[in-house]
């Protein structure tokens, strides 16, 4: 990083001048990091609202790969998997 800069990391460690002489960071989550990214700035708490109402508004489509039990070429793979782990012992 340039000298001064402010920056956000998902980092589990913020040692001074880590990334950068003078360098200010942020350590956030990815989902913080993400946003910062797309917006360009850390946003404020009115700012992380209105960008997440936008996530939240397609959340059924947007969470739905999390939950892998919910997806059937997951399982489909996942018994396979479970299949040849149960032969091979």
């Amino acid at each position: 990083m340039r000298e001064g800069a402010t920056v956000v990391s998902t980092s589990t460690r913020n040692i001074p001048n880590r990334l950068g002489k003078n360098t200010t960071v942020f350590l956030v989550s990815a989902e913080l990091a993400a946003m910062a990214s797309k917006l360009g700035f850390i946003p404020s708490v009115a700012e992380y609202h209105e960008a997440m109402g936008i996530v939240n508004k397609d959340g059924a489509a947007i969470y739905k790969t999390l939950s892998f039990n919910q997806i059937e070429e997951y399982e489909k793979n996942a018994k396979g998997v479970t299949a040849r782990l149960v032969t091979a012992s």
